[in-house]
């Protein structure tokens, strides 16, 4: 059996948690990340009749049974994955109970998943219902798009808009928009519903106040969305700080012709 410390989707949760830190959205414990796995690519690495032990899921996830996913540890701090996967990562399963996560291998401290599980698994369910290609959910808390949250209003349609207006790319990268929730208490199931009916719609949902989820068919893809949003709502910020009005921007007959030429549907309700 291969070293699981060799594995891709180990050394890619490495990669990317520190990756995230040093942007400084990710400080001290804050920010987790679930990366859903393949059963075989798991049994390349670990005995997949093996529980180490069992751990409450916190609501019912009955519909990602059999399951496989690597995901970040309560209170553990993104910069230090790199140095000790073992103990800041873990590998679960979703028992056939669907309230019960076994664990394969992490978590060595006696740890257990991120506190906001329930609400990755809620967003899994949702994103795999839109597209069976998904796989990763992203919670982190970018500096500039937090920023915007105290000076826009939090609505899905114009805090998107804003940002579609901030650089061509945006459309490009999320013509289907930004899902925006008010602020809400975090690591509670109600917040966790709450995101997951934005899923439906969004890969991406701005926490109010808060930060950022995103999700995607690979680590890849859900990084590189809230980078395209954080990079949006900076030059949003930077603008905004300068106190001028606007001389230029790009304007909704604009954002048509971005979307016609790269063949993505953009949300007509949002070019308001």
């Amino acid at each position: 059996m291969k070293n699981i410390l060799e594995a891709p989707f180990v050394e890619e949760m490495k990669d990317i948690t520190f990756n995230m830190y040093t942007q400084g959205w990710d400080e001290r414990n804050g920010g987790n990340i679930s990366y859903m796995l393949e059963e075989a690519e798991v049994a390349e690495y670990l005995d997949v009749n093996k529980v180490i032990r069992t751990i409450p899921t916190g609501f019912d996830a009955s519909y990602l049974k059999g399951r496989y996913f690597i995901v970040t540890g309560t209170g553990k701090y993104f910069k230090n994955v790199t140095k000790d996967p073992e103990t800041n990562l873990g590998i679960i399963r979703i028992a056939e109970d669907g309230t019960t996560a076994e664990l394969l291998w992490g978590y060595a401290d006696g740890g257990k998943f991120t506190s906001e599980f329930p609400a990755h698994m809620m967003s899994h369910i949702a994103r795999l219902k839109q597209d069976p290609n998904h796989r990763v959910v992203m919670h982190c808390h970018p500096t500039n798009t937090l920023a915007m949250n105290f000076v826009h209003e939090l609505d899905d349609a114009k805090f998107t808009h804003s940002l579609w207006q901030m650089c061509t790319e945006c459309m490009v990268v999320f013509p289907d928009g930004i899902g925006v929730l008010p602020w809400m208490l975090c690591g509670n199931n109600e917040i966790g519903e709450a995101t997951a009916k934005k899923m439906e719609e969004f890969r991406l949902v701005v926490w109010g106040l808060h930060g950022i989820y995103g999700t995607g068919k690979d680590i890849d893809e859900a990084f590189g969305l809230i980078e395209t949003v954080e990079k949006a709502a900076q030059l949003y910020m930077l603008v905004a700080s300068t106190g001028m009005p606007r001389l230029n921007t790009i304007n909704n007959d604009q954002l048509r012709v971005i979307a016609d030429a790269f063949k993505v549907k953009a949300r007509e309700d949002f070019l308001i």
